[in-house]
């Protein structure tokens, strides 16, 4: 079994910044990648970033030069920094970790961006 636990979420401000972190622990042999997915009320969970382990990384287009996602290999750790946020980012942020023979599942963090 996979243990994922997400933490640094809020309340922030339009324009400011929050740094989400997420751990993946337990039976993990090797991870292809792990990534932050959010959901908004009444939405689809839909990507936000994702980083492989040889370091390549998938965004999508609505966060492309505001978030960044990086990644310590070592303690199977992700990080997604938001800089500039909108009130549109305002969603349920939840990291996947995908080991090839299964993908995992934090249990979300809140993300508020007020006006």
């Amino acid at each position: 079994q996979v243990q994922v636990v997400e933490s640094g979420g809020g309340l922030v401000q339009a324009g400011g910044s929050l740094r989400l972190s997420c751990a993946a622990s337990g039976n993990i042999f090797s991870i292809n990648s792990m990534g932050w997915y959010r959901q908004a009320p009444g939405k689809q969970r839909i990507l936000v970033a994702r980083i492989f382990s040889g370091g390549a990384t998938n965004y999508a287009d609505s966060v492309k030069g505001r978030f960044t996602i990086s990644r310590d290999n070592a303690k199977n750790t992700v990080f997604l920094q938001m800089d500039s946020l909108k009130p549109e980012d305002t969603a349920v942020y939840y990291c996947n970790v995908d080991i090839f023979t299964a993908n995992y599942w934090g249990q979300g963090t809140q993300v508020t961006v007020s006006s």
